[in-house]
């Protein structure tokens, strides 16, 4: 009795395994190059024509020695006005672990509640273990509007 007569279909299941592994090796390939890809063609910022993205915040509602929490870019960030002349707008996510921070008004500080990172309101580490200082965003008084840009 020959080898086709026990297993008539050997051939075809064959070839069907072959196809199914090339299929699922190159996915795994394609898989495994998108990243790197994307990597190294990252998307560019702004369309063409395109201005800064900016954000007003009404003076009044920024005291004096307070600060006022607010989305811009669509991340969490505090706007501080230290003085009459000065304002800041500082990423509200600590760099420790991407903990939200707090404005503590009796020291004047951002405290991180998470682990007990302090920043200054120029967004200086002061204490914890936070390993960098809160990134900026552009910010000036315009006049009864706090002006926040991308830098």
């Amino acid at each position: 009795m020959s080898q086709e007569a026990i297993d008539p279909g050997s051939e075809s299941r064959r070839n069907f395994l072959g196809v199914a592994a090339a299929g699922f090796g190159a996915a795994a390939v394609l898989g495994a190059l998108y990243p790197a890809l994307q990597f190294l063609w990252p998307r560019q910022k702004a369309e063409a024509g395109g201005g800064k993205r900016s954000l007003q915040v009404p003076l009044a509602e920024t005291p004096v020695g307070e600060a006022k929490f607010v989305r811009f870019l669509n991340k969490p960030t505090v706007v501080l006005r230290p003085n009459e002349q000065e304002v800041f707008a500082l990423s509200a996510i600590c760099t420790h672990l991407g903990c939200v921070v707090k404005w503590n008004e009796r020291s004047g500080e951002l405290d991180c509640p998470c682990h007990g990172g302090r920043f200054d309101t120029k967004g200086n580490v002061l204490g914890g273990p936070p390993p960098a200082p809160l990134p900026g965003y552009a910010a000036r008084l315009d006049g009864d509007y706090i002006v926040i840009e991308e830098a």
